[in-house]
């Protein structure tokens, strides 16, 4: 039962990511009912927003369109809205620089908050898998979502029969977490790590990898707070900047207001479109030198 009665958080900056909407993982209800718990003037949505990669026209419910409408109604009251494209939005990459009034789409955003520089970025750049093996990435990605299918009806047995629900790919990741140390950085947080120490960023903040994370990474030329916004597939998080600090937020579910009013229709026009590859050196060139 939801709680009308819910107040409103104020936030002076919240990051969010990896919503994968087109998709039968992505919680959409649950991020409308965040969404609407808080109130703040940015909004930076980093990247697997829309997931073209498993785009489908047969699959867009009426939930997920509401993600967008609940955005769309937040830049009419004033929200400045990035939105940092990832690998399976990257088509987006080709309106980089585009404003349309609240909104804007960025390969990164360099956020200064209370005197402290926070570099942000989808994260896909550092990833030596999308390099090398894209269509590899590609085929782990509609694997991800058949597990996820499967992990739905799985869980929907398991509710019938009154027993703990699961999630079969978190276990999978937890499981290959533990099997190294569990204090171990990854060379994917170590790379963007490195390049913010010596960039003299005091947060680098990321998506990319679905794994939620807030922790200080230092090497011999400095630390630098190191945060990943997790997902909105299982993890349910996000990122919320008060009180001088980025903190990591985790949904609960039953909390929040989650009514909307009826917005209007995204329109859509016609751009000129480089390839790929261009686009993708673009993108590590931009990322690299920000």
């Amino acid at each position: 039962m939801k709680n009308n009665n819910t107040q409103v958080r104020t936030v002076e900056a919240v990051v969010i990511s990896d919503t994968h909407l087109g998709t039968f993982g992505c919680k959409a209800e649950a991020i409308v009912s965040y969404l609407n718990s808080i109130s703040t003037p940015i909004l930076v949505l980093n990247g697997d927003i829309i997931d073209i990669w498993q785009f489908s026209k047969s699959y867009f419910p009426k939930s997920h369109l509401k993600v967008i409408r609940k955005i769309m109604s937040m830049m009419e009251n004033g929200t400045h809205v990035y939105y940092i494209a990832g690998n399976h939005d990257e088509y987006l990459r080709r309106m980089i620089g585009l404003k349309l009034g609240n909104l804007r789409i960025e390969n990164k955003l360099i956020l200064e908050l209370d005197g402290k520089r926070s570099w942000i970025f989808h994260g896909d750049v550092f990833d030596v898998f999308m390099h090398h093996s894209k269509w590899l990435a590609k085929l782990g990605a509609t694997g991800y979502g058949m597990l996820t299918l499967i992990n739905r009806y799985t869980n929907a047995i398991l509710s019938f029969l009154n027993l703990k629900k699961v999630s079969l790919s978190r276990d999978i990741k937890r499981a290959v977490k533990q099997g190294r140390k569990s204090d171990l950085t990854s060379s994917f947080e170590r790379t963007v790590a490195n390049l913010a120490i010596k960039k003299q960023y005091d947060y680098a903040i990321c998506g990319h990898i679905h794994w939620p994370e807030k922790k200080m990474i230092n090497n011999e030329q400095g630390e630098v707070c190191y945060l990943n916004s997790g997902d909105w597939v299982e993890s349910m998080t996000a990122l919320e900047f008060y009180e001088g600090d980025w903190h990591l937020n985790h949904y609960q579910a039953g909390n929040d207001k989650s009514t909307l009013k009826s917005e209007e229709a995204l329109v859509g026009d016609d751009y000129i479109l480089p390839n790929e590859k261009v686009l993708f050196k673009t993108l590590v060139h931009d990322i690299i030198n920000s």
